[in-house]
């Protein structure tokens, strides 16, 4: 059961947050589109040092392996996987007119929500990888973190969810549509979690590799795509903010509560 809810966790609060196409009439301001952004990378970032690399650090040092071996090699394998999906797969940003990636003929709608996919990919690692830890039976996390975890990601991932929804629905796409894709967006976490659950009950040695690896494709999207968009034209300071605020509440969850 508490497997269970730690997949579904992080897909509901995309849902929810798509879930505000009905509600609000109006696309969301841009000084509020920041600040969620922000406290979205906030929350990503802390998770990736709390939840991720210092555990890959104490889980390799339990297994007599070198504390910084698999947490440099699995961060930067991870920076590597996002950067050759983000070069592959056609999607395209909320702030841009020229899509990313491979060319197609994928309608707007489809590559604004292919954007937002490739964002909740490394969460859904994430969230898979630290369950993983948590069921092979080892001491460093247990099922209490890894709730943990994917209650911050749900956190991040309602603003996230709002974030397409209203654009899409800004596009001419219809409520039901637009909250719909908003939804879709978010069933590649669960996915993904799933598979690198799989994974490492195969291979329980690459955990701490797959901590950090985890760890550098959030960090990946963070950087490219979230602090950028954060601090897009005016009022940068406020996405910064936003960061702040995440930073201190992921890292309070985890500390208090994993």
């Amino acid at each position: 059961m508490e497997i269970a809810l730690g997949l579904l966790i992080p897909f509901i609060g995309t849902t929810l947050g798509s879930g505000m196409v009905f509600f609000l009439k109006d696309n969301l301001k841009s000084a509020i589109q920041k600040i969620l952004l922000g406290f979205a990378s906030g929350v990503m970032i802390a998770a990736s040092v709390w939840s991720l690399i210092i555990p890959s650090i104490e889980l390799a040092e339990e297994q007599g392996v070198l504390p910084w071996l698999p947490a440099a090699v699995g961060f930067i394998l991870g920076i590597v996987f996002l950067l050759i999906l983000d070069t592959l797969t056609p999607h395209l940003h909320l702030d841009k007119e020229k899509p990313e990636g491979i060319k197609s003929n994928l309608k707007k709608t489809t590559m604004l929500v292919l954007a937002v996919t490739l964002h909740n990919i490394p969460e859904g690692m994430a969230v898979g990888v630290v369950l993983a830890s948590a069921i092979s039976g080892n001491t460093t996390i247990t099922i209490a973190s890894a709730l943990v975890l994917s209650i911050g990601i749900a956190i991040q991932n309602f603003p996230e969810g709002a974030i397409i929804s209203m654009p899409l629905k800004a596009e001419n796409v219809s409520k039901g549509k637009a909250f719909l894709y908003g939804t879709l967006s978010g069933i590649v976490e669960p996915i993904s979690a799933i598979i690198t659950i799989l994974l490492t009950n195969i291979v329980v040695p690459i955990l701490p590799y797959l901590l950090a690896f985890a760890a550098g494709a959030m960090i990946y999207v963070v950087v490219e795509e979230l602090i950028p968009e954060s601090q897009a034209g005016d009022h940068s300071n406020i996405g910064t903010i936003g960061v702040a605020i995440g930073f201190v509440l992921m890292m309070i969850l985890d500390v208090a509560l994993g």
